[in-house]
């Protein structure tokens, strides 16, 4: 006797219902979609006891016609494929012709349904193997579907199903995932009787603002780019306002919400060089790109893709998203949205601006050498082209503080000294042009084996990144030339950690992998220290240079460079205007 047999089609439908409904907030993703593929321009949700005693989603799209209410619910029927070709090029949510089936095997189901031009609707009722016959029903238009007593006949899934609120809380993610793919959609939600959201047709910057919140909006940067049939827009969330978990990222391709790896790489690469530490940035972003150029058949929950061209890809998105991140400046609101700064149309010089009288002064080569000497002429920049304003004093010997046309701004003079050194040194490295600057003592400092060993070995590197140094013997090294950019810096301690990086990582990884990091380090060694005074023209410079220079919102560790407080704010503070 054989012991291999044919299963029944319930079961077939249950074992298929554990891979597309894990939960009551899988069916309603599946649900949602069919909506959407079906043209609708309004969706309401009701959910009772988290999705589990009851999921009803109702749309006003094109319905189904009454001869086909029974394939809706049969298994591999669908109106969206029809060949491989399809299958090759899917523009449509939905294609595997199983999400009705499935949710119909573990539940009680109730498909209604009235196409355009029918004197009524349809109905169809389903519990697990048994299926009605359609009967007249009523509907204004487009498809309801009502699911209730979620895994009523599969005990062992439903004891899998966590509290109310969380299965609850897992079906508003869902629904306001698709909510966010399509904002000229209405969508309704109510949960035990209760609304939770009615989000109109919009723009899709209300729409995120709408459903991740006035604080994620204005701490966003909106962007669009597009490059060689590919396109990606949406809004990234500056650096400053990173949060602790990856909660807020929402990534959709053609409409599709993914978790894809590769486009996760592309984005965290593109904010490792702004991102503090342990830190996850917030985004909502829409990949556009032809159909056939990526397969969504990979698995069941259709969240995960392949692209054909998947390093093609991977550097657009990294190269969009890093570009728009490049351009902004965060840390600061003026009524909607973060504040970016324009092309600066000027050579970034100080300002000419009447001297201040400090406790003490810095020598004026110390300004000459971090921003160059000023330019008698150099025309005074007005307040459009001085984002940042014009400083009016030192606070504690760490804060810049200047004026600028919304209010006060608070600079953090070491973290946006150290941001613009870092840029400066980046671009001389990928231009292979760091130049070198003699010490005119050169630097002597007592050395292990293995640093003295670091410097024989990898003394080609060192010079490519600016730095002359030799064994004066085998237990001491000596400094001769610096990075010019980092001549006022501790060359002991420079070079100290420069070869750290080489010690520990070798020369290949210092160069490739490592090479922000070491530019950090270095960057860091450069910037201005905590308690220098600083010259009001010294002030005026770093804040010029801070405009001319990219990510100069934050620093290289991820934390903010600059603060806004808006006139507004002030006058609250000090109760003007009660």
């Amino acid at each position: 006797m054989s012991s291999i047999r044919v299963l029944p089609d319930l079961l077939v439908s249950q074992i298929a219902a554990g891979e597309v409904v894990e939960r009551p907030a899988s069916a309603l993703k599946e649900l949602l979609e069919n909506s959407l593929d079906a043209g609708t321009r309004g969706i309401t949700v009701q959910l009772s006891g988290g999705g589990t005693k009851l999921l009803k989603v109702t749309d006003d799209g094109g319905g189904i016609a009454n001869e086909d209410l029974h394939l809706a619910l049969a298994r591999h029927a669908t109106s969206k494929i029809a060949a491989l070709e399809d299958l090759e090029r899917v523009a449509s949510l939905g294609f595997r012709g199983e999400a009705l089936a499935s949710i119909a095997a573990v539940s009680r189901l109730t498909l209604t349904s009235r196409r355009a031009g029918e004197k009524h609707a349809w109905t169809v009722t389903a519990s697990g193997a048994e299926v009605s016959r359609p009967a007249p029903a009523p509907l204004a238009a487009g498809t309801s579907v009502e699911v209730r007593d979620l895994y009523f006949n599969t005990p062992a899934r439903r004891k899998f199903l966590k509290s109310e609120a969380t299965e609850y809380a897992h079906c508003e993610e869902a629904f306001r995932r698709i909510a966010l793919s399509r904002p000229d959609v209405a969508f309704t939600l109510q949960h035990n009787g209760r609304s939770r959201y009615h989000l109109k047709p919009q723009p899709p910057r209300g729409r995120i603002s709408a459903v991740l919140g006035e604080d994620f909006h204005d701490g966003a940067l909106q962007f669009d780019e597009a490059s060689a049939g590919l396109r990606l827009h949406g809004a990234a969330g500056l650096p400053a306002r990173a949060r602790a978990s990856r909660d807020e990222q929402y990534c959709f391709v053609n409409g599709r919400f993914v978790r894809d790896r590769l486009i996760a790489h592309a984005i965290r690469q593109a904010y490792q060089d702004v991102l503090h530490h342990e830190q996850y940035p917030s985004f909502v972003l829409f990949l556009e790109i032809d159909p056939a150029q990526v397969d969504v058949n990979v698995h069941p929950t259709k969240t995960e893709v392949r692209f054909r061209d998947a390093r093609g890809v991977h550097q657009f998105v990294f190269h969009a998203l890093n570009k728009a991140l490049a351009g902004a400046m965060a840390g600061a609101e003026t009524g909607r949205g973060p504040v970016t700064a324009p092309a600066p149309a000027f050579t970034a010089q100080p300002a000419r601006q009447a001297a201040m009288a400090l406790a003490a002064a810095e020598p004026a080569a110390f300004y000459e050498t971090l921003f160059g000497r000023p330019t008698p002429d150099a025309p005074l920049p007005d307040a459009e082209e001085a984002p940042l304003g014009f400083a009016l004093a030192q606070l504690g010997g760490v804060y810049v503080l200047a004026q600028n046309r919304h209010g006060l701004v608070i600079v953090d003079m070491h973290a946006a000294h150290e941001r613009i050194m870092y840029e400066r040194l980046k671009g001389a490295l990928d231009k292979r042009e760091i130049p070198m600057q003699p010490l005119l003592v050169p630097a002597t400092f007592p050395a292990q084996p293995l640093d003295v060993s670091t410097v024989e070995e990898h003394g080609a590197v060192l010079r490519t990144i600016g730095f002359d140094i030799a064994a004066a013997s085998p237990t001491s090294l000596i400094v001769r030339a610096v990075p010019a950019l980092l001549a006022d810096a501790d060359a002991w301690r420079l070079a100290s950690d420069v070869l750290r990086e080489l010690r520990e990582y070798g020369a290949s990884r210092v160069l490739t992998e490592r090479r922000n990091e070491l530019l950090a380090t270095m960057a860091c060694h450069a910037a201005v220290r905590a308690n220098r005074k600083l010259t009001v023209p010294e002030m005026n410079g770093l804040l010029r240079e801070m405009e001319a220079t990219e990510r100069s919102g934050q620093c290289n560790h991820g934390r903010p460079t600059w603060h806004q407080v808006s006139l507004a704010e002030l006058d609250k503070l000090f109760m003007r205007g009660r």
